[in-house]
């Protein structure tokens, strides 16, 4: 069922060429664009929220077209990577090429160090982002994925890449800093305090500190790393963000503080933070999918029922070794998935809320996850005990 399930997703990723919307690429629309309606932040919100919420999709009338997201491109990088370990191959080997290139043309100029953003203009409550901005998250995944390319191809292009990144986060990030906690902003343009931001910053700095043994790397990330563990809630969790807005705990940016500690202690050989790590995993284990298998995005609740949420839990699973031992609730997982959030067509549906489904087949958001996360069950051959 799992193989037959991501035949079909990539098979419809693949005639897609990787490219397609976004829950939140309203703003580009090019008919607003020519009306000048995306001048207000306010406008710019509602425009974003009203084309990821609603069950119909606007985006051919509102003249939104398919692209590629640098941060989707690097979840399909890696994802073929995974086959290439599981079965050799240069069908597998030309995809890494390929992509790996696209991601490189994607850079966003101008920084101290390779980065990437995502393509469209982005309005939070918080701040605004125009196309391309460099953030630290999708910086993150690219350049996780090209060091993934790299272990195989051995390009040195793509090594070299990544390891410029670094550059980026500590030359062009603000920091904020409150007494003895030292965090990362989101992107050069804001001043938020989003622990999975900071965090994913550390596990890049981790990661390039293996290969090239910078002990500033391994300092900035222990420091920061302590910052957020110092935000963890009593029972293991973590809030989003240091703002009232963002008080609220979700499945797969918990998966992405996890597995962003436990490459850090891994990468450096720091094991300092492991009880703290230990109760975060036990939250994670225990809130975020029900005994029926379906995947939560809230800890507190079931709607929206997203496949991100399962996606990341496979990945978090994976990376901490915890994936033979929770393998059967993630197979129980993703056959309720299949059953009923997997199209005849092979694509994922975005969400299914509590009254409706958005069926719309976001590429970055759902099946790029949903082909690395499958991606990382056919490495471990998880489907052939089924």
């Amino acid at each position: 069922m799992i193989s037959s399930s991501f035949k079909k997703l990539k098979q419809y990723c693949e005639a897609q060429n990787f490219t397609g919307w976004d829950p939140y690429d309203g703003l580009n629309s090019k008919l607003f664009k020519i009306m000048q309606l995306l001048h207000s932040k306010w406008l710019r919100l509602a425009i974003i929220q009203v084309n990821k919420r609603s069950p119909v999709n606007f985006r051919r009338l509102f003249i939104i077209p398919k692209e590629e997201n640098p941060k989707g491109l690097a979840l399909f990088l890696s994802g073929y990577c995974n086959l290439y370990h599981n079965e050799e191959n240069d069908v597998y080997l030309k995809k890494i090429d390929y992509l790996a290139r696209r991601i490189l043309v994607l850079q966003s100029k101008g920084y101290a160090g390779a980065c990437w953003g995502y393509n469209f203009d982005w309005q939070s409550r918080a701040f605004y982002l125009p196309r391309y901005t460099p953030t630290v998250v999708a910086t993150s995944f690219v350049a996780y994925a090209l060091m993934d390319a790299y272990e195989i191809t051995k390009r040195n292009e793509y090594l070299e890449t990544a390891l410029s990144s670094k550059n980026f986060i500590l030359h062009n990030l603000n920091r904020t800093h409150q007494k003895d906690n030292l965090f990362f902003s989101y992107s050069p343009l804001d001043n938020s305090v989003v622990y999975n931001a900071s965090l994913l910053g550390c596990r890049l700095l981790a990661r390039i500190y293996s290969y090239t043994n910078e002990k500033e790397l391994r300092n900035i990330a222990q420091k920061v790393v302590s910052s957020c563990i110092n935000k963890q809630n009593n029972d293991g969790s973590w809030y989003y963000g240091e703002m009232k807005i963002q008080r609220w705990i979700d499945s797969f940016h918990t998966g992405y503080n996890l597995e962003s500690i436990y490459e850090y202690m891994k990468y450096c050989n720091d094991y300092t933070f492991k009880t703290s790590f230990d109760k975060g995993l036990e939250f994670y284990k225990q809130n975020f999918i029900t005994e029926e298998g379906i995947p939560k995005y809230y800890h507190n609740n079931i709607y929206p029922i997203d496949p991100h949420s399962l996606a990341q839990y496979i990945r978090t699973m994976t990376v901490c070794n915890e994936l033979n031992d929770e393998k059967d609730k993630i197979i129980r997982s993703l056959f309720w998935l299949i059953a009923h959030m997997q199209s005849n067509k092979g694509f994922f549906y975005y969400q299914k809320k509590k009254y409706y489904t958005i069926k719309i087949p976001y590429m970055r958001w759902t099946q790029a996850w949903m082909f690395y996360a499958m991606s990382h069950l056919i490495k471990a051959q998880i489907d052939a005990s089924y």
